[in-house]
Formats: C-alpha cells, structure tokens, sequence
C-alpha cells in the first residue's frame, strides 16, 4: 500500500478533527490503523487529538477534582455504615471444616487450645468477615496504630463488642 498524496491529504484532515486512527483507517480504505499511525507519526501530527469531552485544562480539572472526592467519600462510607449500625447476629462458633463461603471465618483463640473456633457469623458479600469483625480487619486509611498497644482496642471497636 502506497500513501498518495490524495490519502496523504484526506489523513492530515480527518486527524486534524480528531478522529481516531480506526475510523482514519476505515474511511481512506485498504490501509490500517497501525498505519495511519505510522503516517501520522512520520508527519509530525500532534498527538494530542481534542476529544470532545475534554477540551479545556479546566473541564479536565474539575473532572480530575470530582473524581478525587468521590474516591475518598467512597472509602469513609463503606465502613461509616458499620459502625452506625448496632444489631449484630450472635456468634455461630465453628470449627474448619464447617466453614463455607458466606461465614465468617475470624478465628477465635489460639489453634492450639481446644476451645478454638471461628466466629461463624453470615459474612458480608465479597469479605470474609462479618460486620464487627470487618471493622477489626480493615482499619480506617490513615489512622496511625504506633500509638496503640498491642493488646488495646481502639475505643470505636470496644463499643461495637459491648452493643453486639
């Protein structure tokens, strides 16, 4: 395939209007993408087409700033939920073998005692632990645990224990 100066033209002027390399290679015909890529990029065509949804610095920082809040809201409300909520079912102690895809598989004890067991609980959809102990599992980002003692549980937890 030879690049005439018809297609050479007609390429110069659909990149010019932001069209993709496809729809560039679809409409001149018999060549392909990598092609009018090719074409594009030995011709010194700016790469940066204009899309028609981001065509200014600004729209493309308030998207990038929405984006941004929407992210951290996202995370804080996950786990807000949780710890609104006060009714959590009673433990279903269970052994290993027991244990299935919808319970909560916190372990109990130490493996070695013989009054070990996991918690049993319904687990939440796509964790591994049930409500309270999701909140044992997943920290709030950010807070700082060197000020805590090993054997301290933080205060938002010990509520959660005391109204199960």
């Amino acid at each position: 395939m030879s690049w005439t100066d018809e297609k050479v033209n007609k390429l110069k002027e659909l990149w010019g209007k932001g069209n993709t390399a496809s729809q560039i290679a679809e409409i001149i015909g018999g060549i392909s993408r990598n092609a009018v890529i090719g074409k594009a990029h030995r011709l010194n065509l700016s790469a940066k087409i204009k899309t028609r949804t981001a065509t200014s610095n600004q729209n493309f920082e308030n998207s990038f700033a929405d984006k941004n809040t929407k992210s951290r809201r996202g995370r804080k409300s996950k786990f807000k939920s949780l710890i609104i909520e006060k009714d959590f079912e009673p433990e279903n102690p269970k052994q290993l073998e027991e244990l299935d895809e919808n319970t909560c598989k916190w372990p109990i004890g130490h493996p070695n005692e013989e009054s070990f067991y996991f918690c049993g609980r319904s687990s939440l959809k796509d964790f591994s632990y049930c409500k309270l102990h999701l909140l044992y599992a997943y920290q709030p980002k950010g807070k700082k645990e060197d000020n805590l003692d090993k054997d301290e549980v933080p205060e938002f937890i010990e509520k959660k224990i005391k109204s199960a």
